[in-house]
């Protein structure tokens, strides 16, 4: 009977462990998520678990969130042929066909389209003042040039369905041409065997790491020609800066302008050379918000974004990756910068942010993730004790401006609001208004290439156009306040407003259920041991008024 009651009690101890286990795994990643998952969403959740042939699989997914743990193994971020550069007779044509032209496909319409427009050239000031990006010395698939990346793509709709023959390759001039967002370009090769375009080694740029970033220097050797206390940070067409304090009309219109850099260096930024040029051209988008305010957002596109390692297991591997930075002007001076991280961003006064000797800011992107920081270092998120971080680093420095495709956006006018500059007046727009992605769709549960531990995939959902990002960041890209601003200058680099990010939860999830379970085991033990107590004086307190009775 005590054995039998010592089993009892084991299994009741498993069963109130494997219940919270499961209410826990159900409950926290809906409880920290901070976007409300659509019914859309959920059923489209509930048709990829079913897409597992295996009913212990499903299961687990359902109630414990594991979901396929048979496909775990190593993810490398290289495949055996890490130091090859497979580069073939069509791949080195096609870059000789893209140094000729931008793009060939519907010429004669391109310019019709153009004609009928204002081209205007690209403010002086806006690449006086781009970023200089130093990619991670040890990364490994660098910039991208979008075109070359639609060639190893086909678009499909959200059933799977083709939606061109797939001998054709799509074109930057036909992208919006295949439908709206339920359209999915998915690439001909199995990312899992890293074929070489996704590394892009070709556009690796050859700019020194070890240049003259202001790392030493006081950013008072930059001093930014004073302007008066404007709300520049907060201010669109509808809603112009208001001035904390009125100067003179005429002071503000004999302001001086931003002092021009010498010609040599304009001539010699869109020439391709041996310091910091990448095959892969930026994206330049020129949005003029009115009362003087104007944003210059650079975009760059990597064919595959490499995820983190948590517990030694990599998550959020994804097929086609966006990222910006935006530098806002007022009057032709920078005032702030934004940079992208992950989901969200941060944005920073300009004082605050390093710059080289001419001046111009210097941003870090992080190894695999490319996400865009301040300073060079590690970058832990989410979780204390550095467990899950970006790091940067002097690597590469990539000049943008020596290679870009420059463009103007109206956003009053979204649909037909975007305009080639006047540097590239062939330059295709129709890639810009395609809203789908640019990658593969989340693999399937039953394929062998996923797993997902706590809603976070091994191979995650690829991004969208840039366009989505642009509309969202004309609401979110305000600095704050001028007492911030002095406070940031006081530390070595002012952070001074954070954008929301969705961090990635998985460790921060399994740390959590850890503790409470060993919580809970705790309060199991107690609450078991006053139960046995309780039982085993009432066993007593039983036995002996029998055992008198014999003994009389």
């Amino acid at each position: 009977m005590v054995g039998l009651k010592r089993w009892l009690r084991r299994c009741l101890v498993l069963l109130t462990l494997l219940a919270t286990f499961c209410f826990l795994a159900w409950f926290l990643p809906r409880a920290l998520n901070p976007t409300e998952t659509s019914p859309e969403k959920r059923l489209e959740d509930r048709l990829w678990i079913d897409t597992s042939p295996y009913f212990l699989d499903r299961q687990a997914c359902r109630w414990l969130s594991l979901c396929g743990l048979h496909h775990l193994r190593a993810d490398p971020a290289v495949g055996p042929d890490e130091g090859a550069v497979l580069v073939d007779y069509d791949e080195q044509e096609w870059r000789e066909l893209r140094r000729r032209t931008v793009n060939n496909d519907d010429d004669k319409r391109s310019r019709r389209t153009v004609r009928r427009r204002i081209v205007k050239d690209v403010p002086s000031f806006v690449t006086r003042y781009a970023p200089y990006v130093h990619l991670y010395s040890g990364e490994q698939f660098w910039p991208s040039d979008i075109g070359q990346h639609l060639r190893h793509m086909n678009a499909t709709d959200h059933h799977g369905n083709p939606l061109h023959d797939g001998l054709d390759s799509i074109t930057l001039d036909r992208l919006d041409h295949l439908g709206g967002r339920h359209v999915t370009l998915h690439s001909r090769d199995d990312v899992e065997t890293r074929p070489a375009w996704l590394y892009s080694r070709d556009n690796m740029p050859e700019g020194r790491g070890d240049d003259d970033d202001d790392n030493n220097h006081h950013h008072h050797q930059h001093p930014v020609p004073p302007l008066e206390h404007t709300t520049w940070f907060d201010a669109d067409r509808t809603h112009p800066p208001h001035r904390l304090a009125r100067p003179p009309v005429r002071s503000q219109r004999s302001r001086p302008k931003t002092p021009t850099p010498p010609v040599d260096l304009y001539r010699r930024g869109h020439k391709p050379d041996q310091d910091g040029y990448s095959g892969a051209p930026a994206i330049l988008v020129v949005v003029d918000k009115g009362a003087g305010i104007l944003d210059a957002f650079w975009f760059f596109f990597y064919s595959y974004n490499l995820g983190q390692t948590v517990l030694g297991l990599r998550f959020g591997n994804h097929v086609g990756d966006w990222e910006h930075c935006m530098v806002r002007f007022q009057h032709g001076i920078p005032r702030g910068l934004y940079l992208s991280e992950h989901e969200g961003g941060q944005a920073y006064a300009w004082s605050a942010v390093e710059k080289t000797a001419d001046g111009r800011p210097v941003v870090y992107s992080a190894l695999g993730s490319h996400a865009m920081y301040a300073l060079a270092g590690d970058h832990p998120y989410v979780l204390p004790l550095g467990l899950l971080k970006d790091v940067t680093d002097k690597g590469p420095r990539w000049d943008p401006a020596k290679n870009m495709l420059a463009y103007h956006y109206d956003y009053v006018r979204p649909d037909d609001g975007l305009a080639p500059a006047a540097a590239n007046p062939d330059a295709p727009t129709s890639w810009f208004h395609f809203r789908g992605r640019w990658g593969d769709a989340v693999y399937a549960l039953a394929d062998a290439r996923q797993w997902r531990l706590f809603d976070e995939e091994e191979e995650d959902e690829e991004e969208e156009d840039e366009e989505d990002e642009e509309e969202e960041e004309d609401d979110d890209d305000e600095c704050q306040s001028e007492e911030e601003e002095e406070t940031g200058r006081k530390r070595r680099l002012g952070r001074l407003s954070e954008m929301g990010t969705r961090p990635s939860l998985t460790l921060a999830i399994i740390i959590f259920i850890f503790i409470l379970i060993l919580i809970l085991i705790l309060v199991l033990i107690i609450i078991f041991t006053i139960i046995i107590i309780i039982i085993a004086h009432a066993h007593t307190h039983t036995i002996h008024p029998s055992a008198s009775q014999l003994a009389s």
